[in-house]
């Protein structure tokens, strides 16, 4: 354990902590990070996709010390300032058109699903809100109170419904998750509660953190039908997926639907805390003071952001998503055909999930292997996390920055931590204190 690492432990609350190995860092750049014992690893992380455009990339570096040189104030409580206005107006400019309305800014991905969650009540009368089992909105009271993943200890709303969301590995097929769900939701529908009741229908176009599933062809636009039908308003929560990480700017583009709001976070900043919700007048404007904290709209922040949103497109960065993660995909197939861990690779893009089983046939969890594997490949230069209802889903966002060759290597890293993992070479006694999940 490094000297950092173990400095922490006598100073800092673990009540934010998400620990899978002795991680301590100084710095980076690009796609790696630079630890406290000048070690480089390759970061397939991102910070949770938090650093989209890898570490310390001169675009974020120059428009954060543009904005501090001639600081702008320090919110948009009560002045306007340039960096939110134009950050806004570029938002508004990306679509979608049903939400092209007002934006709204915030600090985090769960501050704005907050807000959301309490908006689209407040505003519709209605009183209940549907979700997915797994998903996972933030971490905030309200946030978590219209979660469904089983790791987070907040309490449910009151009015919240969860739905599985459809798993195509686990049900065996495709069109059987796709038709499992409809049926629930109809069902749903018919006996629990009326439809008219619903505020909103919060979705995730890629379930990240419950095991970055991918909803099978046809799904949304079903739920969007249905929604449409019944006057629910249609919430994607792109947080961790969005912004080019697909391969598309908008991860709801892959499902050929248009949500009536949408919500940002982790890469939008670059690294830097900022959310924003994209929504239509009408809802946008509900009430002033309605949702509101000291450093909301920071133009710092808001001048990072936007320069993330010039480079992804300066750069084409989603079509290096699609490119590159193309490149990692084939790669953790080919490895799926050499490791009886890996049970399916799925994803878009630089969003993949690499479900370790320990049985092909019952898909049995391997999610002792999943902590074995992330720690070891730490020890060889590799950081990914894994996530997953299970914690058996091996999660990789790496920096939409990304080269096909640093793609080769993290793969090749993983294989070699796989390979100990299966011969033994990594003792559970690593794992005290790393619980993850």
């Amino acid at each position: 354990m490094s000297g950092l690492y173990a400095r922490e432990s006598q100073s800092i609350s673990r009540m934010a902590h998400l620990r899978f190995f002795p991680q301590a860092v100084v710095g980076g750049r690009g796609a790696y990070l630079t630890g406290d014992d000048g070690r480089q690893v390759l970061d397939f992380s991102a910070s949770w996709g938090s650093a989209s455009l890898g570490h310390s990339h001169p675009a974020i570096c120059a428009a954060v010390n543009r904005a501090l040189s001639d600081q702008a104030g320090a919110s948009y409580l009560s002045s306007a300032n340039e960096p939110c206005v134009l950050l806004a107006e570029k938002l508004l400019s990306l679509g979608p058109e049903r939400a092209s309305g007002r934006v709204w800014f915030g600090h985090s991905g769960s501050d704005a699903n907050e807000t959301v969650a309490r908006m689209v009540t407040a505003a519709t009368g209605r009183p209940r809100i549907l979700a997915f089992e797994g998903a996972y909105h933030g971490g905030t009271v309200g946030s978590m109170a219209v979660s469904g993943h089983p790791a987070q200890q907040g309490a449910r709303a009151a009015g919240l419904t969860l739905v599985p969301y459809p798993n195509s590995y686990a049900a065996g097929s495709a069109e059987a998750a796709r038709d499992a769900t409809l049926s629930h939701l109809e069902r749903l529908f018919a006996t629990e509660f009326a439809p008219d009741e619903v505020a909103a229908f919060f979705i995730e176009p890629i379930q990240s953190d419950g095991g970055m599933l991918v909803p099978p062809d046809g799904f949304f636009q079903a739920v969007e039908a249905l929604c449409r039908k019944h006057g629910i308003l249609l919430v994607s929560d792109e947080v961790k997926v969005g912004i080019g990480r697909s391969g598309r700017f908008h991860a709801y583009e892959h499902s050929g639907i248009e949500p009536d709001i949408v919500v940002f976070g982790k890469g939008l900043g670059g690294g830097l805390p900022i959310s924003a919700v994209v929504g239509p007048e009408a809802l946008m404007n509900h009430a002033a003071a309605f949702s509101l904290q000291t450093v909301h709209g920071n133009p710092v922040c808001a001048a990072a952001a936007l320069a993330v949103l010039e480079t992804i497109e300066r750069e084409r960065l989603a079509e290096n998503a699609t490119r590159t993660g193309g490149i990692l995909r084939a790669a953790l197939d080919r490895l799926a055909s050499r490791h009886a861990l890996i049970g399916d690779v799925r994803g878009h893009g630089l969003a993949l999930g690499v479900e370790l089983v320990s049985d092909a046939a019952s898909r049995a969890p391997a999610a002792r292997e999943a902590a074995l594997t992330v720690y070891r490949a730490f020890e060889l230069g590799l950081v990914l996390y894994y996530v997953g209802v299970r914690s058996n889903v091996l999660e990789f966002t790496p920096p939409l920055t990304v080269t096909a060759e640093e793609a080769e290597k993290g793969v090749a890293i993983l294989d070699q931590a796989l390979t100990d993992v299966r011969d033994g070479k990594i003792g559970e006694d690593v794992l005290c204190g790393f619980a993850g999940w």
